[in-house]
């Protein structure tokens, strides 16, 4: 299969890493210092050289603001039956635009992502698979992430949302109140330096990421249930209710059994 993988970035690389040397790959991206490290793929700086290529699948990988953009570019060169797929964990206005686009689609959402997991072994990871996507484009990733021993989930796009509301939105949100609370500690303790460090991870994400992230329509309700637990715990906290506070401690327990 002709791949052509939009973006050189880490989850760019990863891509072309990971399919290269099982298929005919080229990595388009306008920064060529970006492609330095690419190996076995083909380069290229400019969307009229997709043409000549003419691939059977694209996988977009550029940051998330740039998707659709990036898609654009692309498309007037592009064979009719080409399947067209991204990655974002954020998939707001791509199933409109899909339609729109003429072109068979699949969408997929690794759960995962340079900046915690490990990309040599992701056995414990999952990845998602949007169900409105393309037959044949589902099977490729389906078959992609079973050899990467991935868990693999199907939602629509609706749940995907739903999903990402929850898995992201509650620990982005405490982790950065966690930060913007936080004071420069001498001597840190273990559980201080470990939130410290997804703090740092989050941090080093793209802030459009985040802020799309945040800015999903189904993310307030679930602030809303951190902002509710947080005052039950301060009440708890206020009375000095040890009854309450083992109750408490064993409901959230149960939570993360």
């Amino acid at each position: 299969m002709k791949i052509l993988i939009l973006g050189a970035g880490k989850m760019g690389s990863f891509f072309t890493d990971l399919l290269s040397f099982e298929h005919e790959v080229a990595v388009l991206d306008k920064d060529p210092l970006r492609m330095r490290f690419i190996y076995h793929a083909v380069r290229m700086e400019t969307a009229d050289e997709v043409k000549d290529f003419a691939p059977d699948l694209v996988i977009n990988c550029v940051t998330l603001n740039y998707t659709i953009d990036a898609f654009n570019e692309v498309l007037p060169f592009l064979p009719p039956n080409c399947i067209i797929s991204d990655i974002a964990s954020v998939k707001n206005n791509l199933q409109d635009f899909y339609k729109a686009s003429g072109f068979p689609f699949v969408s997929t959402h690794p759960m995962f992502g340079p900046t915690f997991a490990n990309l040599g072994n992701l056995q414990k990871e999952n990845t998602i698979i949007i169900s409105e996507g393309d037959h044949l484009g589902k099977i490729f990733f389906k078959d992609l992430y079973a050899k990467l021993h991935l868990n693999i989930f199907e939602y629509t796009f609706e749940e995907h949302d739903r999903v990402v509301a929850y898995s992201l939105g509650i620990p982005f949100a405490s982790t950065l109140v966690f930060a913007a609370t936080m004071i420069h500690q001498d001597a840190p303790g273990t559980t201080f330096k470990r939130h410290m460090k997804i703090a740092n991870g989050l941090l080093s994400e793209d802030d459009y990421l985040l802020t799309e992230i945040l800015f999903n329509p189904r993310t307030p309700k679930q602030i809303e249930r951190i902002q509710n637990e947080l005052t039950l715990l301060q009440e708890i906290i206020k009375k000095k209710d040890t009854v309450a506070m083992k109750e408490y401690l064993t409901k959230v327990r149960k939570n993360i059994e």
